[in-house]
C-alpha cells in the first residue's frame, strides 16, 4: 500500500469518526424547534431521492427479487428502527450520551450473538460487558436533572437493540446486493415506514419555518451522517481489517462528549464523567483482544513491506 493509499485512508477514517461524533449533536439541535418525528420523516424524505440519485450516478441496478427485499426491511430496522427511539430520547439526553450509548452497539451485537446464534464470547468480553454495565448504572443514578434521564437510555437501549438486530438480520437474509443498493433499500423501505406515522403526529405538523440551525442540522444528517459516512464506512470495510474500524465505537463516544461540551454548552457532573470512563473502560476492554490483533496484523504487514522492498 502506497504512502498517499494509506494517507487517503488514514483521512477517511478520520472523517467517519468526526461525522458519527458530531451527529448526535446535529440530531438534538434538528428537533430544537421542530417535533423530533416530523425532523426524522424529514430527515428521510430527504434521503431517500438522494440515495437513488447516487445509484443512477454510479450505475448500480436496484434489486427487487424477494430476498432483497426482505434484506431491505432487515436493513431498515438499523434506521427507522434505531433511529425513531433515538429522536424519542433527545428530549431526555444529551448528544453526548446518545453517542456514549451507541457505544454499547459492540456489546449487545455480542450478546444477541450469544443467545441466539451460538457464538462464544471470550472472557475479557464478558468482564468488558461487566465494567460496562457498571459504568451505566453510575449514570443511571447520577440524578443530573433533565440531560440525563432513565426513560431517555431506556428508549436508546431499544434503539441500539434494533441497530445491532439488524446487522444479524441482513447477514441471516444474505441477499448479496451491494452494500449501495442495499444502503438504499433500507432507507426507501424506512421512508415507507414514516409515512405510516404521519396520520399520529399531524396535529405537530411544522406551522412556521424551522430555525436555520435545525435546517442545517437536518441537511448534516441527511448528506453527512446518511450519505457521506455510508461512503466512508463501506470503503473501509473494503479495505482494513474489522478490528481497526470497530475501535470507533470506542472513539466516537468520547470526541461527541467533547463536540457537545464545546458547542452546545453540555454540562456533565463528576459523577456521570466517572460512568462514562468506566463504560469506556468496558468498551476497551471488551476489544482487548481485537487490539491485541490488530498489534500483530500491523507488524506482519510492516514485515510484509520490509521484505518486499529488500
Amino acid at each position: 500500500m502506497s504512502f498517499f493509499s494509506k494517507y487517503h485512508l488514514a483521512l477517511t477514517y478520520a472523517l467517519l469518526v468526526l461525522i458519527w461524533s458530531s451527529t448526535p449533536l446535529a440530531i438534538v439541535w434538528s428537533v430544537t424547534d421542530l417535533n423530533p418525528y416530523w425532523a426524522l420523516l424529514f430527515r428521510f424524505f430527504l434521503a431517500c431521492p438522494l440515495a437513488f440519485l447516487l445509484l443512477k450516478i454510479l450505475k448500480l441496478k436496484f434489486a427487487l427479487h424477494a430476498r432483497a427485499l426482505h434484506s431491505y426491511v432487515a436493513g431498515s430496522f438499523s434506521l427507522i428502527g434505531s433511529q425513531f427511539f433515538t429522536y424519542m430520547a433527545t428530549q431526555y439526553l444529551s448528544s453526548g450520551m446518545i453517542a456514549l450509548m451507541f457505544g454499547l452497539s459492540p456489546i449487545i451485537a455480542g450478546l444477541i450473538g450469544w443467545v441466539c446464534f451460538n457464538q462464544s464470547l471470550r472472557f475479557m468480553q464478558w468482564l468488558g460487558m461487566l465494567v460496562a454495565v457498571c459504568g451505566l448504572g453510575l449514570i443511571c443514578f447520577s440524578h443530573q436533572q433533565q440531560h440525563i434521564q432513565i426513560a431517555g437510555i431506556f428508549l436508546m437501549l431499544i434503539s441500539v437493540f434494533n441497530y445491532a438486530m439488524s446487522i444479524f438480520w441482513v447477514k441471516k437474509v444474505e441477499a448479496q446486493l451491494s452494500p449501495l443498493v442495499q444502503a438504499t433499500g433500507s432507507i426507501l423501505v424506512s421512508t415507507l415506514i414514516s409515512c405510516c406515522i404521519i396520520p399520529f403526529i399531524w396535529a405537530d405538523v411544522p406551522q412556521h419555518v424551522p430555525s436555520l440551525r435545525s435546517i442545517l442540522a437536518i441537511v448534516y444528517c441527511v448528506l453527512m451522517a446518511s450519505l457521506l459516512a455510508m461512503f466512508c464506512y463501506f470503503k473501509l470495510v473494503q479495505q482494513i481489517q474489522p478490528t481497526t474500524l470497530s475501535l470507533t465505537n470506542v472513539m466516537t463516544p468520547v470526541f461527541a462528549l467533547l463536540i457537545g461540551a464545546a458547542l452546545n454548552h453540555e454540562q456533565i457532573s463528576l459523577h456521570v464523567m466517572l460512568g462514562a470512563l468506566v463504560l469506556l473502560s468496558g468498551l476497551f476492554i471488551y476489544f482487548f483482544k481485537d487490539l491485541q490483533l490488530l498489534q500483530v496484523w500491523e507488524k506482519r504487514f510492516n514485515a510484509t513491506k520490509q521484505t518486499k522492498f529488500k
